[in-house]
């Protein structure tokens, strides 16, 4: 087993939860990381569970993030000096979750997920999801827009910011599991919603290739080009080839 694992067992089924010392690297491998493994909440009887498929890492020696405004009361979960801790906030009227990464200042917003079904969370978990996540005509949202934008991600697994900032995980209530399904390359672009003028250049948004229709704005839709406006790179972050199956990859 890996050394930022431990292994948790409910009935049958075993988590893989990720221990304090996976957090501790700096915030663009953190984001890379994170990818692939799976947010687990614990809420109305239920594990609401969905995987990763977008991040973006901020630094606080850039000054796209809210650490580079400087040390607040509210954003002391920033100013950590080790990784794990949850700095969550309030855009465009919901919730956003980060984790602190390695060194004070720095962390990665979840940006997008999707809805993981497997032993833990089934049919039911799903349901309280999407019971708490309804579009805006109050109609049951699709698996594919459920969890496809960071304030979505929040509402569907019911995190809040008054519950939730500046705490750390709590393997009965929230925390990340390695379900072993992590992608071997990705997409790496720049942010989202970046003003300009505060290093909005900089490439520290990464993405599931697979998933990535179902992100917050899709890298790979028509019109973007490599290097242009992205580029493929493995979990290390060093730039590769195109993988053979995304060679052709022309989505809307």
């Amino acid at each position: 087993m890996k050394d930022d694992m431990q292994k948790a067992e409910t009935g049958d089924t075993c988590f893989h939860m990720l221990n304090q010392d996976f957090f501790d690297r700096d915030s663009p491998a953190l984001a890379r990381a994170l990818i692939g493994k799976v947010l687990r909440r614990r809420w109305k009887g239920q594990w609401l569970s969905a995987r990763i498929i977008e991040t973006e890492a901020y630094r606080l020696d850039e000054r796209g993030s809210h650490a580079s405004l400087g040390y607040t009361h509210k954003r002391r979960a920033l100013f950590m000096e080790h990784g794990g801790t949850i700095y969550m906030y309030y855009s465009r009227g919901g919730d956003s979750f980060n984790i602190g990464a390695e060194g004070a200042g720095n962390s990665v917003l979840i940006k997008a997920g999707y809805p993981w079904i497997d032993a833990i969370a089934g049919p039911a978990a799903l349901a309280v999801m999407q019971a708490e996540n309804p579009d805006a005509g109050g109609e049951v949202r699709s698996l594919h827009k459920l969890c496809a934008g960071q304030t979505l991600l929040c509402r569907a697994l019911a995190l809040r910011v008054p519950d939730w900032d500046a705490r750390t995980f709590d393997p009965g209530e929230l925390f990340l599991d390695d379900v072993n399904d992590s992608p071997e390359v990705l997409i790496q672009t720049t942010r989202l919603g970046i003003t300009a003028g505060r290093d909005e250049h900089l490439p520290y948004r990464y993405v599931d290739p697979a998933y990535a229709r179902y992100c917050t704005r899709n890298p790979l839709r028509r019109g973007q080009t490599v290097p242009l406006h992205y580029c493929w790179v493995n979990c290390d972050g060093k730039v590769v080839a195109i993988p053979e199956s995304f060679a052709t990859v022309q989505s809307s």
